[in-house]
């Protein structure tokens, strides 16, 4: 199929981009790597009046080391994050979960903001950004604002973020003294959309939990923080296996979607063995710090 007729701006500047949303409001569309918007535009899916192309903001590219934080520009590819030793030296999580992100043509071309903008519920990158618990940044009329990751994701495809607003750079804490991070993902094959993912998050000692965080994709309208299995699992001891009922905590977390991916249950049952294999990966990995 062929895309609809659209008017294509190319604004010189992130303020010419952000009138132009204000002016066109719900009929425009940004396109960033073009690796979600070109499919839905070819499928009719999508029939925005105007595609606001911001490929020439410089200013949204780059990755640079904060004081506490890595920023990565929305506009930065996927491929550049990979390749970036400030990421693989300061964000354990994100270097371990990128080789996930789609296959190699689409990493070339798809940016790191577009990924959390859209919100795919399968997507890697928005649930590891939401156990980093990072900060997005947004620019609108209004001016420049924060939302913290665990405020900005509300459902399928639907964040905080405004129809004028653009997603222009993700903060990233630096990981802290021994915390370990682990990434668990299961899909038909590699590089295709996960029917389920667990990122993980943890300060262990002694194998004993001292803070944990998992965060869950795939399964849900959302990534999914599992506060119950959480909690269940602060101060136990790893042993080489865990008590079968703190896992069934995960069933007050969650409430998997049936699709042709598979049941609500085979997805529980499918998150329930990713936390088991992500929490062993995990304390793996505090004999290496």
């Amino acid at each position: 199929m062929k895309a609809p007729k659209f008017r294509f701006i190319k604004p010189q500047s992130l303020s010419e981009a952000i009138g132009l949303l204000s002016e066109f409001e719900d009929e425009a569309r940004i396109l960033a790597g073009g690796q979600s918007l070109i499919p839905t535009l070819n499928m009719r899916l999508s029939q925005p009046e105007v595609v606001i192309d911001i490929n020439k903001l410089d200013e949204l590219k780059g990755i640079s080391l904060e004081t506490d934080h890595v920023r990565i520009g929305a506009m930065t590819r996927h491929v550049e994050v990979m390749g970036s030793a400030l990421v693989n030296e300061n964000l354990p999580l994100i270097a371990e979960a990128l080789p996930y992100v789609a296959h190699v043509a689409v990493r070339n071309r798809g940016t790191f903001g577009g990924s959390i903008a859209l919100a795919d519920p399968a997507a890697e990158l928005p649930a590891c950004i939401l156990a980093l618990q990072a900060e997005i940044v947004l620019e609108g009329p209004q001016g420049r604002r924060k939302v913290d990751a665990d405020d900005f994701f509300h459902g399928l495809y639907d964040t905080a973020m405004r129809p004028d607003e653009i997603l222009t750079e993700v903060l990233l804490p630096l990981a802290k003294p021994g915390e370990v991070f682990s990434f668990m993902e299961l899909s038909r094959r590699k590089g295709d959309y996960a029917q389920a993912g667990v990122a993980c998050r943890a300060l262990i000692s002694s194998k004993t939990f001292e803070n944990i965080r998992l965060v869950y994709f795939g399964s849900e309208l959302k990534p999914t923080v599992g506060e119950n299995v959480i909690r269940a699992l602060e101060g136990q001891t790893w042993s080489g296996d865990i008590d079968e009922k703190i896992f069934s905590q995960l069933e007050d977390d969650l409430d998997p979607i049936d699709n042709l991916h598979g049941s609500a249950a085979l997805k529980m049952h499918w998150q329930k063995v990713l936390t088991k294999r992500a929490i062993a990966a995990a304390v793996e990995k505090t004999e290496l710090v």
